[in-house]
């Protein structure tokens, strides 16, 4: 175990941005499959920049809050925590990025991958929900209710993307 997975602050500052990541593949990914014009190049390129690009903005937006807090920039340990909680926001392309490559394969049609990719992520969200209830010792029902909130919120970003026809 890492020094910043052992350490409570970062492991919930790290999960925070696995669940945000997580949210947010699902919109890109359903606004791909809606688009209807998209091809296996152009998910690969959506998918991977819009991951690429969320984790270079944490970590700008962490290095200039630690810039004004700090007077300095992070390095080391500081800038290690940083990379750490950012990881997810990287890894939240791994999934989506292998059903495309499947797709390209001719193992599903890509539309089929990209609403499989979506699905796999409100079920991740409905997995850490409920995990989440089980920590906070409520029970069997509460963590399917907590799993299930989480689920509703992943599957209502997915339903007003596709909706508005983006």
């Amino acid at each position: 175990m890492t020094e910043h997975a052992a350490d409570p602050q970062a492991a919930a500052a790290q999960l925070k941005e696995r669940l945000y990541a997580t949210i947010t593949m699902i919109s890109v990914v359903i606004g791909l499959a809606a688009s209807g014009h998209v091809d296996v190049l152009g998910a690969v390129a959506t998918v991977a920049t819009t991951s690429l690009g969320l984790w270079l903005a944490s970590l700008v937006a962490d290095q200039q809050a630690h810039r004004v807090t700090h007077g300095a920039f992070a390095t080391g340990r500081e800038l290690r925590a940083m990379l750490f909680v950012s990881s997810p926001l990287l890894l939240s392309a791994v999934g989506p990025l292998a059903l495309i490559g499947f797709s390209a394969l001719g193992a599903m049609a890509l539309e089929t991958a990209l609403l499989t990719a979506a699905g796999v992520n409100v079920a991740t969200l409905f997995a850490w929900g409920c995990y989440g209830g089980l920590r906070m010792g409520g029970g069997t029902a509460f963590a399917l209710l907590a799993g299930a909130i989480d689920a509703a919120i992943g599957t209502a970003v997915a339903v007003v993307k596709a909706s508005a026809g983006h």
